[in-house]
């Protein structure tokens, strides 16, 4: 099949180099809002270069969106209109209310969508998700989530990213949704700024952290940074009556033990996310190439989406007001 790619940036670049080397790929399309982008990509690597997104769309079987943050939902609308399978990269939409009006529209459409939450793919925490399915742990009743990233992204990025929890702790919201079965109830979030003044210029902050209960009665805490100078630390901690089970807890591990004669980890330490689910992305497209084929449903569908976002929404709600925030007060629930 004919994959087009809309936006040559770094994402782009990154799943434009794991596409082409897939057995269902016959070539790589790629159309950017800034032509000399998406140029230099395909000329430098072979790829089949459109001169706009509608000559993009008219030339493939299947679309992938790795534009930036703002270009998702409209280039989402213009795949849907033609009836294209699509990879849409998370978020679907810079809002909440234009979330829930992509999902109407897909789902009226028959289109299918499949949103990128890689970690759905990572072969941890699809082991924890085994772990709590088959009752290995007893009862749930804490789970740990942290995603911090190693640095921090430029200044320009912050204005659009639509907050630490939007953009950053959706994945946890999402994985802690796919490992447990369960839905959140309750957030409490809160955040705080030690670096860079854009965080604070922009109205985001670089920490921040949330508890949310789930439907079962189960704890979460969810912590998130733009500064952990030890390397790329994306973790889940699964406790249950019966044992605990940890995802990300290898070699690369971005935590140096305090007690004497440890020598775990011995890394080395991993510093993107790109280098830490790098696997887990070639799965994702793998899967995103059966379903455009007709060989299987999403595995990450857009009402998926919708409930991770909803979820970040609660937690910027709670940050900003100082209270806890209830699910059932966030448009979009059933």
């Amino acid at each position: 099949m004919r994959v087009g790619l809309a936006g040559a940036g770094r994402i782009g670049a990154f799943h434009a180099s794991t596409l082409a080397g897939l057995a269902d790929v016959d070539a790589v399309v790629v159309a950017d809002a800034i032509p000399e982008a998406a140029a230099q990509l395909a000329g430098a690597n072979g790829y089949d270069l459109a001169a706009s997104l509608d000559d993009l769309l008219s030339r493939v079987d299947a679309l992938v969106i790795t534009t930036s943050t703002t270009g998702h939902a409209a280039t989402l609308r213009a795949a849907v209109a033609v009836g294209l399978p699509t990879f849409c990269e998370k978020p679907l939409a810079t809002t909440l209310a234009e979330t829930i009006e992509l999902v109407e529209l897909v789902e009226q459409s028959g289109v299918q969508v499949h949103v990128g939450f890689q970690r759905r793919f990572d072969a941890g925490y699809r082991r924890a998700k085994q772990a709590v399915e088959t009752g290995e742990l007893g009862f749930v009743h804490t789970l740990r989530a942290s995603t911090h990233d190693q640095s921090p992204p430029p200044a320009a990025y912050i204005p659009t990213s639509g907050g630490l929890f939007r953009d950053c702790s959706v994945h946890d919201f999402d994985i802690i949704r796919f490992v447990t079965g369960r839905e959140v109830t309750r957030v409490f979030g809160t955040g705080a700024n030690k670096g860079a003044d854009f965080f604070t210029e922009g109205g985001d902050v670089d920490t921040a952290a949330a508890v949310l209960t789930l439907d079962d009665d189960t704890l979460v805490v969810a912590t998130a940074t733009r500064y952990n100078g030890g390397g790329h630390d994306v973790r889940l901690e699964v406790m249950g009556s019966e044992g605990t089970i940890g995802v990300g807890y290898d070699d690369s591990l971005a935590v140096r033990s305090a007690e004497e004669g440890v020598d775990f980890p011995r890394g080395p330490q991993k510093w993107s996310f790109m280098e830490r689910f790098r696997p887990a992305y070639r799965a994702e497209l793998t899967a995103f190439c059966d379903l455009a084929a007709g060989r299987g449903a999403s595995p990450c569908t857009m009402a998926d989406a919708l409930e991770a976002f909803r979820v970040a929404e609660a937690c910027e709600q709670s940050r900003l007001s100082g209270q806890p925030v209830e699910m059932t007060t966030i448009a979009g629930g059933e």
